[in-house]
């Protein structure tokens, strides 16, 4: 399958927030379910391109297949990424578009930005301990899991694992 990575358009923020929203929903990422207080802010694709450059893979007749958000250094979107860092978050395909490289097309293309940008070091990521199959493409790129890292958005919650890729 012929796929682009570019970023997103201002008329498609609606269409990538409930992308990622119902692929957190159907993956089971949400402790919450329709009530998590996350989901706003995965549908919030204007306040996510405000503060990080937003990644959407797209095909040939511009149907959005997936995103993804990258973040250079520890700016207010980044969760762990230091100031020598990079990060991307919300990492998001379409289930019809899975096990086609779009996953790992869209981690390429923020590998790419970081080995830009003056002074970075790493990419770092955090994932959903369940997300087995995103965890073996970060692990066949390069990437190494930084277990001192992991962390939790809340208290109630099993820590993210983290990972990250030495540039």
């Amino acid at each position: 399958m012929d796929v682009l990575i570019r970023p997103v358009e201002p008329q498609e923020y609606s269409t990538l927030g409930e992308l990622t929203a119902q692929t957190y929903l159907d993956d089971g990422l949400l402790a919450f379910g329709k009530e998590d207080p996350y989901l706003p802010v995965l549908r919030d694709t204007a306040a996510r391109a405000a503060q990080s450059d937003v990644l959407v893979a797209v095909d040939g007749t511009g149907r959005i297949l997936g995103g993804v958000a990258f973040t250079p250094g520890a700016r207010p979107y980044a969760n762990i990424a230091r100031d020598d860092e990079a990060e991307f978050r919300m990492l998001v395909v379409a289930t019809e578009a899975r096990n086609q490289g779009i996953g790992e097309a869209l981690v390429m293309a923020c590998v790419e930005r970081a080995r830009a940008l003056d002074g970075c070091r790493r990419l770092v990521l955090s994932t959903d301990a369940m997300m087995h199959a995103a965890h073996r493409v970060y692990e066949r790129m390069g990437f190494v899991r930084t277990p001192e890292r992991d962390w939790s958005p809340f208290t109630e919650l099993d820590p993210l694992l983290t990972y990250a890729l030495e540039l």
